[in-house]
This record gives C-alpha cells, sequence and structure tokens, in this order.
C-alpha cells in the first residue's frame, strides 16, 4: 500500500478527515479508519497525517507504521509476532503513534489492539476496508474505546482542488472516472477505465466473493450489473426477484439478494437509503434506493454505457451529503387530491433526500434542469406539501445565483453545493 501511494503525484488534501485525526490524538481510544478500499485510507494515514505529526515535533523513531498488505510484513500477521514487534519499537516513555494498514488481515487483530490500550504512551490507528468494521460493531469490538473515522471516495470539491482548471471539464472527468484518487495518476482514458476495471474484479468482487463464500458469482455479478443501471430507483430483494425471473430468466431467491445487497453495503461497494414516511413520522421497509461509494466503478460495471448525467449528479449528490456527515433517506409525502370526477384519492410524492444531522435537518431535490415554471412546480411539489420548518432545497446542474421562492424553497447551482461548506445554510 505504502509503494501505491507513492504512484501517486497529485497533491490531495483531505482535511476534513485530517482534521477527524488530529481532534482524536491520545483520546484513549482505538482510531479505526474504514471505507472502500483504495479509497485514500493510507495516504491519510502515512501522508498527511505521517507529516503533520512530523511537522509538530514527533520523531520518526516513534512513529511505528506497518503496512499488512505487504508480502515483507507477512509474518507481522501472527498477532504474538505484532506485540512483541511493538513493543521492542517502544524504547522510551515518550508518546508512540502505532499506524497499521489493513488491521483485518491480521488473525486476532481485535485482542491485539485491545493489548494496544494497554499500553500508556502508545496511541493506536489503524485501517480496515470491510465488515469487520462496521461502526455499529466498534464500540463493542473495543469495549467501547473504539472510534470510527469512515473516509470516502474523492469529493467533488477535493477532487478539483487537486487538479483545478474549468469546472466544467473537472465535473465531466469526476462523473465518469468517480473519485478514487489513484485513477488521476493515470494520463489516458483507457488506463483510467482499465485501473477501475480491475480494481473492481480483483479487489472488490474478489474480496466479497472469497470472504462470504459465495458460490454462484454469476449471479452476484448480474446482481452488481442491474444495481449499477438502475442507480437511485426504488428496490427491494422480492421486486429484484422478481425482475430477474420476468426480464433476464434467472431465478434468485429474495433471501440470496438480500445477503448479496449486505456483501455489498458490507464492502462500502454500495450505500442504502431507506424511505421515511414525513408525515407520519416513521420508516417505511417495503422499498430502499441503493447508491454507488464511486460513480466511476458503477461506470466501469456498465462498461462506461448508460451515463446518463441526471441519476449521475442524484448519486453524486447523495455522497455528498454522506461525507459532510449527514444521516441520508429517501422522503415520501403521501397527498390527497380529486380525479377529474371530483372523487378523491391518495398520492404519494418523493423528496430525493432527507439528510439530518443532530438538529439540523434538509429536505433535498436533484433536479438536472428547471427551464420554465411548468419544471419548478413539478420539482417543488413534494417539498410544498411539507408542513414543517426545515429548510427545503432544489439542486440544479445549471450555473444559477442561488434563489428563494415565495415559499421559501432554496434553488442553488449543482457547483455551489458541491464547493461550498455551508452551501445549504445560504
Amino acid at each position: 500500500m505504502l509503494t501505491e501511494i507513492r504512484t501517486c503525484m497529485i497533491e490531495i488534501k483531505r482535511d476534513r478527515y485530517l482534521k477527524l485525526l488530529i481532534e482524536s490524538r491520545q483520546n484513549g481510544f482505538i482510531k479505526v479508519v474504514t471505507g472502500i478500499r483504495r479509497c485514500g485510507k493510507s495516504y491519510l494515514l502515512n501522508v498527511l497525517f505521517y507529516h503533520y505529526l512530523l511537522d509538530n515535533g514527533v520523531d520518526d523513531d516513534h512513529l511505528i507504521r506497518i503496512d499488512l498488505e505487504d508480502r515483507m510484513n507477512k509474518e507481522l500477521r501472527n498477532p504474538d509476532t505484532m506485540l512483541h514487534y511493538v513493543h521492542d519499537r517502544i524504547k522510551d516513555n515518550k508518546l508512540y503513534y502505532i499506524i497499521i494498514d489493513e488491521v483485518q488481515l491480521m488473525d486476532e487483530f481485535v485482542d491485539v489492539l485491545n493489548s494496544f490500550r494497554h499500553i500508556d504512551n502508545a496511541d493506536t490507528y489503524v485501517t480496515g476496508s470491510n465488515s469487520h468494521f462496521l461502526s455499529s460493531d466498534i464500540p463493542t469490538e473495543f469495549r467501547g474505546r473504539g472510534e470510527t473515522i469512515h473516509v470516502n471516495p474523492l469529493s467533488f470539491a477535493e477532487f478539483y482542488s487537486a487538479i483545478g482548471g474549468d469546472k466544467q471539464g473537472a465535473w465531466r472527468e469526476y462523473y465518469t472516472y468517480g473519485g478514487l484518487p489513484l485513477v488521476q495518476s493515470f494520463d489516458t482514458e483507457q488506463k483510467k477505465i482499465n485501473y477501475l476495471k480491475n480494481l473492481f474484479e480483483t479487489v472488490y468482487l474478489a474480496d466479497i466473493i472469497e470472504r462470504n463464500k459465495v458460490q454462484n458469482e454469476n449471479e452476484m455479478r448480474e446482481l452488481v450489473l442491474t444495481m449499477a443501471s438502475a442507480i437511485g430507483s426504488p428496490c427491494n430483494p422480492t421486486k429484484l426477484s422478481n425482475t430477474f425471473k420476468s426480464v433476464k430468466k434467472v431465478n434468485i431467491s429474495n433471501k440470496t439478494i438480500a445477503n448479496y445487497l449486505n456483501y455489498l453495503s458490507e464492502s462500502f461497494v454500495l450505500n442504502k437509503a431507506i424511505r421515511y414516511d414525513i408525515k407520519g413520522k416513521k420508516y417505511i421497509n417495503t422499498l430502499s434506493k441503493y447508491y454507488f461509494s464511486d460513480i466511476g466503478l458503477r461506470n466501469t460495471i456498465l462498461d462506461m454505457r448508460q451515463q446518463e448525467e441526471t441519476h449521475i449528479m442524484e448519486n453524486i449528490i447523495y455522497n455528498e451529503l454522506i461525507t459532510r456527515g449527514y444521516s441520508v433517506d429517501v422522503g415520501m409525502v403521501e397527498i390527497r387530491k380529486p380525479d377529474k370526477d371530483g372523487k378523491w384519492s391518495r398520492t404519494q410524492l418523493e423528496v430525493d433526500f432527507i439528510a439530518s444531522l443532530g438538529s439540523k435537518k434538509y429536505y433535498v431535490q436533484s433536479a438536472f434542469s428547471i427551464p420554465d415554471r411548468e419544471k419548478e412546480i413539478q420539482e417543488s411539489r413534494s417539498l410544498m406539501n411539507i408542513n414543517d420548518s426545515f429548510k427545503k432545497i432544489i439542486i440544479v446542474k445549471d450555473h444559477i445565483m442561488p434563489r428563494r421562492n415565495e415559499d421559501g424553497i432554496l434553488t442553488i447551482g449543482l457547483f455551489d453545493f458541491l464547493l461550498k461548506e455551508d452551501s445549504l445554510d445560504i
């Protein structure tokens, strides 16, 4: 992993995550940096955080860095060997930083990390890339002394800060090849595509199949292809199973599909957004939406076809909200309206995203373009039927000045949203 880091010549700022690491220093917790593989966890710890520590007076011999993906460190995957190695490196009472990449490759890693907590002058940071590091498990595994810092692929703001230039050109590059950092080290389209394809096949998919003992690889591939071609579409295992039977003439049980979706989520390839009844104030478990954590992977799975910018934009907005720390659901508003005969009926309107963080909540619509008043009414209809005081926002691809209509609905441009951290609070 460290060798791979050195091949990426573009300097990328990841200030959001670096700040979290700095704030967590010496807090007595095991810091677990999670995220999809190759999203930049190692770069964050071994370049950005490492240089921060050096610049702030930490001696290099008090930084114990171990990459367990490196074959040279294979013996350190043994828990007792690891413990002896670290203890032998600690020579005095000054503070030592223990930084371990892909710690799940070590046997009994939880016991080892809990042992490190008993070293008074040690502060431990590790990376992990799969379901061993689901945030819900970490407090239990580390007896309440574990802290998760989840790293996502590059946001558009991080991406643009690295490559600069024309925003429209940067956007086309980003929505085509995504935000996995090493993609930008390749100088041709084909090399970027080959890298992403190889990454998905030999790292993500192979890891999922091996770790979960998936018996039918073709079924898993078909599901991934289906999810990639329908990002942001409401679905559930039953609906997907019926689709496979009717369209692809393949029988995959609901349970198998549910398991596959869990595997993809646990490996951080997919993220799930649950439907929420805004007026009824309850979750609806019938249908959910799934988004890819990196849009470049999604495009590569489809061989760069089906690049509908509207759906890709929706996926990227979802990812940006997640990156900013929001819990993101899909909203549903039920209304009653009369038909042409005056008979009243119920209908459901959708709010693309409900973004919640502490006491803050935002209702967000993704609208590629609003060329006229009719389209504006259509996009704002669900928002108009929400009877609370939380902010209601429409994000459009067009470059516009932020504006608020007479009903208090804010419309902002995509670049304003993606490049300005406080854009939702204009």
